[in-house]
């Protein structure tokens, strides 16, 4: 395994590996990388020859009062977890690098980007739509590896590669749940125990719509008032969203009378967690 930190370093491995007629896997990540981020390398490790994962903390997509100087950082971790899931190269460059001095260009996917998490967080996904098209043109990759826990994100990231026509697969992997349902997340290393004891809720909620919508309910707003009435009984859990919507507009829908994708995001003490499920009703 190889680790790089510049621009020039990283294309010069990448072109070995296309000379050697080697297809591209890339897995682009924030660090403190857990199971659900080796379940995307397992994935590009199947499916491909080479694979790549980017490790950096992109200021440009947290907002002035956010965790951008706390967000964990862990590297030699990442590092052993990298090389036992057998990454082949990973990038991990400064903000120097990815944002030299004048830098002033910016991606954004307007409306799919201003609903949901975007409306709590202005201006996040004009960052990383930025970042992820600046690595998609260093690594080159065939196919690229998403989780579903950002659920926002991979659409947006599959609607900038088709309008933009960038030539690369996108993945969107299964999301990795603890075994008590909370989605893994890096920013599960804010919570107490007892925090993450109350963090459940958001699994307890979209198990319990899911159930609804499994017994007949096609209701969306009755759906989603459930999941409301779950999270605010919950000490300490302060909702941001819960929706019911289109997975592919991001627009709420009114009935469900196919699968629909719920969506929450819950300040639990210094953590901000997001969540999702399918809700899929019989006979659809």
């Amino acid at each position: 395994m190889r680790q790089v930190t510049t621009v020039s370093e990283l294309r010069k491995l990448i072109g070995q590996a296309r000379q050697a007629g080697q297809r591209i896997g890339f897995v682009p990540t924030m660090g403190a990388l857990h199971e659900g981020h080796a379940s995307l390398i397992r994935a590009a490790r199947r499916e491909t020859d080479f694979v790549v994962v980017s490790i950096f903390v992109n200021p440009t997509q947290f907002g002035p009062n956010e965790d951008y100087q706390r967000y964990p950082r862990t590297p030699q971790a990442d590092a052993l977890l990298c090389q036992r899931e057998g990454v082949d190269l990973i990038f991990a460059p400064t903000v120097e690098e990815m944002y030299p001095p004048g830098y002033c260009t910016w991606v954004e996917v307007t409306g799919l980007q201003d609903v949901l998490c975007g409306r709590s967080r202005p201006g996040h996904f004009r960052g990383v739509a930025t970042v992820v098209l600046k690595l998609f043109h260093l690594v080159q990759p065939d196919i690229a590896y998403f989780g579903q826990k950002d659920a926002q994100q991979a659409r947006i990231i599959r609607q900038l590669v088709r309008d933009l026509n960038v030539p690369v697969k996108i993945r969107v992997c299964p999301i990795v749940r603890e075994p008590d349902g909370l989605a893994m997340s890096s920013r599960n290393a804010y919570l107490s125990p007892e925090q993450r004891r109350q963090a459940t809720v958001l699994y307890r909620a979209l198990c319990a719509a899911k159930e609804l919508v499994e017994q007949g309910e096609r209701h969306a707003e009755r759906v989603r008032q459930h999941m409301v009435r779950l999270i605010e009984a919950t000490p300490g859990a302060v909702l941001d969203y819960a929706e019911i919507m289109d997975p592919e507009t991001l627009q709420p829908v009114r009935e469900i009378q196919q699968p629909v994708l719920a969506a929450l995001a819950v300040r639990i003490g210094p953590a901000r967690l997001i969540d999702n499920m399918t809700l899929t009703p019989p006979g659809s």
